[in-house]
């Protein structure tokens, strides 16, 4: 795995991404085994606080392929 394929290198691109939205990313500090299963992130309004993306069913259900289609459908204006 190259540096620009690891998992710190997809979590800054994506947390860029989210910025320009107005989000911020938050990864799960103690992850359960739920948690660990399934993503571990989600996203939160920086102006509200309040979580749009990755607490449903659970608290950080949502992992970086979701976040990232999550972003991308609002880059197309789908959300």
């Amino acid at each position: 795995m190259s540096r620009k394929d690891s998992t710190a290198a997809l979590e800054r691109r994506i947390r860029r991404i989210a910025v320009r939205h107005g989000l911020h990313i938050l990864k799960a500090q103690k992850p359960d085994a739920k948690v660990l299963q399934h993503g571990g992130y989600m996203l939160r309004d920086v102006e509200s606080f309040k979580i749009v993306f990755g607490d449903q069913p659970y608290a950080f259900c949502a992992d970086l392929d979701e976040i990232e289609g999550y972003l991308v459908k609002l880059d197309e204006g789908e959300q």
